[in-house]
C-alpha cells in the first residue's frame, strides 16, 4: 500500500503490489489537490486492479450530487454499491455541499474513457465518506503505462462552480477536446418518437415540419421507424438501414423537401442493434456482445474491426445518398460486457476493452462523417453524455422521460453541469391534448435552461395549445443567450432544483418550480430580471437583498398575454408579484 498526504486527506493506494506503481500529490491552489497515479510494466500486460481511497468528514455536508439521471441525490452508505463511469456511461464526479449548495468536497477523477467505479459512501460508526476510486475492475487493454490524476476540490465556492472547473479540466485534456458545435444544435427542434412512434411517414414529417418552421423549429429528428414496417416497438428488424418504401419511398426527395422548408434533417440509428429477421444477421450474429432474447436483437461486438467498419460505413452512405444534416445515434450505452468478464483475447478482435472499442468506432465514424460534412449534428443521450463524448457528440439529450416535466428538468439541468458549450437537448417534450393550457406550458418551462425538442402532432392541437407553445418557443428564443450561455445557479439538487437562475450581463431569469421565495440579489448589475412562474399556483413572492428602486413591470400569463403592468418600488425586503400560472414576469430598471 502506498500513501500520500495533503492540507486536508490522507490518500492511499491499494493494489499493484510489487508492481511499478507511484502516487503523488501535488497542490494546485488553495484548497485543490492534484492526485497523480503512474504504474509502468516491461512489456504489454493487463494492468492491477487499483483501488484509491481516503476519507471526508461529514461535518456540515447536507447534500450530494453526482451525473447519474436520476432525481434520487441521495447519499450512499458505504456498503452499496459503487458509482460506474466510462465512455458510454456517465461520467467519474462526485459533489459534496451544505444545505445552501457551498461545496464541502468534490472529486473528479481525468480517466472518463476506462471503466472506473468511485464512490463517496458514508459510514455510519464514524459519520465521515469513505471515498474511492477503482480501476481496472473490468477487461482492459494489455498496456505498457497508465497515468492518472484525481481532482480534490475543498473551497467554500457554490458546487456548481466546482463542477464548472471540473468540466473545464477535463476540456483541457488533449482526449477530450469538444466537438465544435454549429448553431443549428442550439435551436428547437420537431422529434417524431412521441407524435408518431414507429407509425412515421415521409407525408406526416412533411406537414408537420411545416407547421414547426412557422413555430421557430429548425431541425427535425426522424426516429425510429423509418427503417422497418414493423411497428411494434421491437428491434428484430434492424440493422439493414435501407427506408421502409412504403412509408419513405424517396427519402432523398423527402430531405429536399424538408430543407425547402429551411429546415434542418436528423435521422435516428441504433448502433449496436443487428435484428434476427434483418438480412445482416447472418453476417454478424457470432459477433455479438450478447443478445436480447426480449427484443430478438444482438448488441454487436465493437471489438471486431469489420464491425466497426459496417456501422461507419452506414452512416457514410446515408449521408452521402441522402443528404443528411445529422444522425441521432441511440443506444451507445448498450455497449457493454458482463461486468464480471475477464480480459481475454479472442481470434478476429483487435482489442479487448468495450469501450475502448467504441471510443475507436466513434472516433473513426465522426471523422469520416465530417470530413463529409464538418457542421454535421450529433446526438447522444443521457448516460453516455460525459467529457470523452464531448468529443465525438455536439448534442446531448436527457434520457427518455415521457409526460415527466420534473424528471426532465433535472436531467436537462444535470448535463447542462457539465456539458459546456455541447448544446443540452430536452426529452422531447409531449402532454395530453385535453389538459388545461397552464399545465401544458409546464412541460416547456421545465426545459427552458436547455434546448427544446418538441414532439406533439403539431397539426391537432387545441388553438390555445398551438398558442402556448408558439409564446414559449418566442419567449425562449428572446431569451436565450441567457438561458443557454449565462452563469447558470441551480439550487438544491437533492430538491430536484427548485429554483434555478441564469445571469448574463444586465439580464437574469429566475425561475421557480415549487413554492419558494425568489431572490433577488442587488449585488448585480442586472437591469432586466425575468421570473417565471413555473407552478400550477398563482403569485410570486420576491426577496430583495437590497434597495433596487423604482421598477417597471409586465405580468403576462402562460400564453404570453399581458395581464398587468405595475410600477413598484422594490426596497429590501418581500414583494408580491401577481403572476399567473405558468406565467411572468418582466422587472426593468431605469426605463420609463
Amino acid at each position: 500500500m502506498i500513501a500520500v498526504s495533503t492540507k486536508t486527506h490522507e490518500f492511499t493506494l491499494e493494489g499493484g503490489d510489487g508492481l511499478n506503481v507511484s502516487l503523488a500529490a501535488e497542490p494546485r491552489a488553495d484548497g485543490i489537490d492534484l492526485i497523480r497515479l503512474r504504474w509502468k510494466s516491461d512489456r504489454p500486460s493487463t494492468p492491477p486492479l487499483l483501488t484509491l481511497r481516503w476519507v471526508h468528514s461529514a461535518r456540515d455536508v447536507q447534500a450530494s450530487w453526482h451525473p447519474a439521471p436520476d432525481r434520487n441525490k441521495s447519499f450512499k452508505a458505504d456498503w452499496m454499491r459503487e458509482l460506474r463511469s466510462n465512455a458510454t456511461a456517465s461520467a467519474p464526479v462526485y459533489a459534496l455541499f451544505d444545505a445552501n449548495g457551498t461545496n464541502r468536497m468534490t472529486f473528479a477523477f481525468s480517466d472518463a474513457l476506462n471503466t472506473v467505479h468511485y464512490t463517496g459512501g458514508i459510514r455510519e460508526e464514524t459519520a465521515e465518506f469513505q471515498c474511492s476510486v477503482q480501476l481496472f475492475k473490468e477487461a482492459a487493454e494489455p498496456i505498457d503505462a497508465y497515468e492518472a490524476e484525481l481532482l480534490v476540490d475543498t473551497r467554500a465556492i457554490p458546487y456548481f462552480d466546482c463542477l464548472s472547473d471540473v468540466r473545464r479540466w477535463w476540456s483541457g485534456m488533449p482526449g477530450y477536446a469538444p466537438a465544435v458545435v454549429p448553431e443549428t444544435a442550439r435551436r428547437p427542434m420537431y422529434s417524431t418518437w412521441y407524435s408518431m412512434h414507429q407509425n412515421v411517414t415521409a407525408e406526416e414529417v412533411e406537414a408537420e415540419c411545416r407547421i414547426a418552421r412557422t413555430l421557430g423549429m429548425e431541425a427535425v429528428i426522424v426516429d425510429d421507424g423509418w427503417q422497418t414496417e414493423d411497428n411494434r416497438r421491437g428491434y428484430a428488424y434492424t440493422g439493414d438501414w435501407t427506408p421502409c418504401e412504403g412509408k419513405f419511398p424517396d427519402m432523398r426527395r423527402h430531405v429536399e423537401a424538408v430543407h425547402a422548408l429551411g429546415m434542418k434533417f436528423l435521422l435516428w440509428f441504433a448502433v449496436p442493434y443487428v435484428g434476427i429477421y434483418s438480412g445482416t444477421w447472418e453476417r454478424f450474429k457470432d459477433k455479438l456482445v450478447r443478445f436480447n432474447e426480449g427484443s430478438r436483437a444482438g448488441v454487436l461486438d465493437p471489438r471486431y474491426p469489420e464491425v466497426r467498419e459496417f456501422i461507419i460505413a452506414t452512416y457514410e452512405e446515408a449521408v452521402r445518398a441522402w443528404d443528411l444534416d445529422g444522425l441521432k445515434l441511440d443506444f451507445v450505452d448498450a455497449f457493454y460486457a458482463p461486468e464480471r468478464e475477464q480480459p481475454s483475447a479472442v481470434p478476429g478482435r483487435d482489442c479487448v476493452s468495450i469501450p475502448a472499442a467504441v471510443d475507436r468506432l466513434l472516433t473513426a465514424a465522426i471523422g469520416r462523417l465530417r470530413s463529409l460534412k464538418p457542421d454535421i449534428l450529433i446526438e447522444f443521450r443521457q448516460p453516455y453524455v460525459g467529457p470523452a463524448m464531448r468529443k465525438h457528440g455536439n448534442m446531448f439529450r436527457a434520457s427518455d422521460c415521457p409526460y415527466d416535466s420534473i424528471q426532465n428538468r433535472v436531467r436537462t439541468l444535470d448535463i447542462r453541469l457539465l456539458c459546456g458549450e455541447t448544446a443540452a437537448h430536452a426529452d422531447m417534450v409531449m402532454w395530453h391534448p385535453e389538459e388545461p393550457v397552464e399545465s401544458a406550458a409546464l412541460q416547456l418551462i421545465n426545459l427552458l435552461f436547455s434546448v427544446p425538442q418538441i414532439s406533439m402532432r403539431l397539426s391537432a392541437l387545441p388553438p390555445a395549445h398551438l398558442r402556448m407553445l408558439r409564446r414559449w418557443l418566442a419567449f425562449w428564443e428572446e431569451h436565450r443567450e441567457v438561458l443557454l450561455n449565462g452563469r447558470l445557479e441551480p439550487g438544491n439538487p437533492a430538491l430536484s432544483y427548485p429554483t434555478v437562475q441564469a445571469v448574463k450581463g444586465d439580464r437574469a431569469v429566475i425561475v421557480t418550480y415549487h413554492d419558494a421565495l425568489v431572490p433577488l440579489r442587488a449585488d448585480r448589475p442586472v437591469r432586466e430580471w425575468t421570473v417565471v412562474n413555473g407552478r400550477q399556483r398563482e403569485e410570486v413572492v420576491l426577496e430583495v437583498s437590497a434597495s433596487l428602486g423604482e421598477a417597471n413591470i409586465e405580468i403576462a400569463n402562460s400564453c404570453g398575454d399581458i395581464v398587468d403592468r405595475l410600477c413598484v418600488n422594490l426596497d429590501l425586503g418581500l414583494h408580491r408579484l401577481p403572476i399567473p400560472a405558468a406565467g411572468t414576469a418582466s422587472i426593468r430598471f431605469g426605463r420609463s
